[in-house]
């Protein structure tokens, strides 16, 4: 799996705090395939393919068909290792070729959930 960093954020350069000051943990583009599972906002149950667009150690941010809710609690599978974890909605974003862009936080880092091999160096002090 091919990962690149994310571009630097364009408020770093505006504030003269680090960027390690801003994100608890570095964001990395990837394509992670997920089934994700909830309740739309019509209040019916969803089960929904879909992908990252980019993660982190504290969650990430992922294209939903389904309209979700801020503070929301979803679930969030990797079907490459049938990981698991609760995820809560942090973040609606603009639409991205029609789907809902959804930032996802979970309730403690889980940087293994997303499987990459060569996760950022702050990623294996985000839970500690």
């Amino acid at each position: 799996m091919q990962i690149k960093p994310e571009a630097t954020d364009t408020r770093a350069a505006k504030n003269s705090l680090p960027q390690s000051r801003l994100r608890r943990s570095q964001r990395v583009i990837v394509d992670v395939p997920l089934v994700v599972r909830g309740e739309a906002e019509d209040n019916h149950p969803f089960r929904e393919e879909t992908f990252t667009l980019t993660v982190s150690a504290h969650g990430g941010l992922l294209v939903l068909e389904n309209h979700v809710a801020l503070g929301q609690k979803i679930t969030l599978m990797n079907p490459k290792t049938w990981d698991e974890r609760e995820g809560t909605v942090a973040f609606l974003g603009p639409p991205y070729a029609g789907l809902c862009t959804v930032g996802i936080q979970f309730a403690r880092p889980a940087p293994e959930f997303w499987a990459i091999t060569s996760p950022p160096p702050d990623w294996h002090t985000a839970h500690a």
